[in-house]
């Protein structure tokens, strides 16, 4: 019979190679980079367009209204395509258009740049306070807008404010989420919700269903049939939102550099990206099968095989 400290010492060693195995394990989740380009200052939002070229959001100057761009990248060739927008953000392809939110307004751009307003602030049945996502309707005919609301009471000098601070209460639960023709009909689609309080990210994957990130609970929100169900939280910062065809949910979160993946049948959140220093509204190519992630301050478009 062995003794019992070499049946000790055994078991510690299989447990170091069980640690061993599960950290190869996490490693593997996490996905590789191919390339990286610098497109400008606080790019935020990247979608396919014109031809299946790349189009992303260049936000530039804070104080400067005006100077907004929407650059193409074409292979290594990045130049402006659309100009004269204030605070690009949220930039989506539907009907033959590019369309992109602009604080309170809402852009659309034809093939050749010109961009023209779609919605102004006035055309909404509640004032916007902050027009941030975008994201193309299932048959193309419309995209859904989000609306973050009170957005400048979210942080202090450190960040994100506690959940449970005094500060949070003092938060105004004015976060909606609107649909817009490209006929520049608005409708409101979700109304206020406190698990709702500042929406960021939204995607329509299929008909009936929207799937929102709110980015100061970090709540991870379905929504169908006029009903909202929270399918994870805690992320954070949540900023894009996108769904694979295999029912995969990836979430970006702005403050944390950071994309997760919720599997299909639910539970936790996987960390596939971290790093960067700010995981902005990135766009699931399941044609090329990558992810493309704005780094908003650091200027870069990144690259990464799925």
């Amino acid at each position: 019979m062995r003794n019992p400290g070499y049946i000790s010492e055994r078991m510690k060693s299989l447990g170091i190679v069980c640690s061993f195995l599960a950290s190869l394990s996490v490693l593997s989740a996490r996905l590789e980079s191919s390339r990286t380009l610098q497109v400008g200052v606080r790019p935020e939002s990247v979608c396919r367009g014109f031809d299946g070229k790349l189009f992303v959001t260049v936000m530039n100057s804070k104080d400067r209204p005006g100077d907004g761009v929407v650059r193409l990248i074409d292979g290594e060739t990045i130049t402006d395509f659309a100009t004269g927008m204030d605070e690009p953000k949220g930039i989506a392809f539907a009907g033959g258009h590019l369309v992109v939110t602009d604080l309170k307004r809402v852009w659309k751009i034809d093939a050749q740049g010109k961009a023209t307003i779609l919605a102004e602030g006035t055309a909404f049945p509640q004032a916007p306070a902050y027009l941030n996502d975008t994201a193309a309707s299932p048959d193309g005919k419309s995209v859904y807008v989000s609306d973050m609301g009170n957005n400048a009471k979210m942080s202090g000098p450190d960040g994100l404010w506690p959940i449970d601070s005094p500060e949070a209460k003092e938060i105004a639960m004015i976060g909606r989420i609107y649909q817009i023709g490209l006929d520049g009909s608005v409708k409101l689609v979700i109304d206020v919700d406190p698990a709702m309080l500042n929406p960021n990210g939204v995607t329509a994957p299929e008909p009936g269903l929207l799937l929102v990130g709110e980015f100061f609970h970090g709540n991870i929100l379905s929504h169908r049939d006029g009903k909202s169900t929270v399918l994870a939280t805690g992320l954070r910062g949540a900023d894009g939102i996108e769904k694979s065809d295999g029912g995969e949910i990836f979430i970006s979160s702005w403050t944390q550099g950071k994309i997760w993946k919720l599997p299909a049948a639910g539970g936790t959140p996987e960390l596939i990206i971290e790093g960067h220093e700010s995981a902005a509204d990135f766009y699931l190519d399941r044609k090329g099968k990558q992810l493309i992630l704005p780094d908003m301050l650091a200027g870069t478009l990144t690259f990464y095989q799925l």
